[in-house]
């Protein structure tokens, strides 16, 4: 699971238990993903503000201020963060009041890693359907496309595309760091409807790499045998 541009997705994990904190930053870098942990809600909200989760694991129970203020000052800053509540306590009144405060999930404890694992991944898979439906860019690195007015940029200077250089550069940043063969890219972007030119791919890839590429640190790569990849210029 990644983020739009490729990197991996950020997790923070808000809990005073020093060993179940550690625990549970183990099995989520287990999945990939980056993680940074905070023992007190002080810490976790000045953390948040340089990390930018892409979800939260919050503890109710904190020894400073509680998890609904953390929540609340969170949501200051990032309303859409996806927040998983931890706490000891199974009341319905506990699970009512935290989730009628924002929180996204609730979890008690104890409770077994893969079930966090689990209800984050699908946490974050909301939150990202629900982004791509509010926005329409798409963003790799600093090349950002507007699928609505049919812009792209990079580095903020505005590249001008042909129809199909677009709906080729479409489908590869919908793909970010994933290897499309030629097959898959021919039927996805020309429906194999090519006029018989069997070097089609070659040609508009070398087309978009003039115009992507040129003078920057390349974002298009061929992989010989395989297809080609779209990543972050480095």
């Amino acid at each position: 699971m990644r983020r739009p541009d490729g990197s991996p997705v950020r997790v923070l994990v808000v809990d005073d238990e020093s060993t179940l904190a550690e625990l549970l930053s183990m099995a989520l870098r287990y999945e990939g993903w980056e993680v940074r942990s905070a023992e007190d809600g002080l810490s976790a909200v000045r953390i948040a503000r340089d990390f930018r989760p892409d979800a939260v694991v919050l503890d109710v129970m904190l020894p400073d201020i509680n998890g609904l203020e953390v929540l609340r000052r969170l949501r200051g800053e990032s309303p859409d963060v996806p927040v998983l509540f931890l706490t000891a306590r199974d009341s319905v009144e506990d699970r009512i009041t935290g989730l009628t405060a924002g929180g996204d999930d609730y979890v008690t404890k104890p409770f077994s890693l893969e079930e966090v694992v689990a209800r984050l991944r699908g946490l974050m898979r909301r939150a990202a359907r629900s982004e791509l439906r509010s926005s329409a860019q798409l963003v790799i690195g600093d090349l950002v496309m507007d699928e609505d007015s049919h812009e792209v940029r990079r580095d903020g200077e505005l590249i001008t595309l042909t129809a199909k250089e677009f709906e080729l550069l479409r489908y590869l940043m919908r793909n970010p760091r994933r290897v499309l063969s030629k097959a898959q890219i021919l039927d996805r972007v020309w429906n194999y409807d090519f006029g018989g030119q069997a070097n089609v791919v070659e040609l508009y890839v070398s087309y978009l790499r003039k115009k992507i590429d040129a003078g920057r640190a390349p974002m298009i790569h061929t992989l010989r045998g395989a297809g080609y990849v779209l990543r972050p210029g480095e």
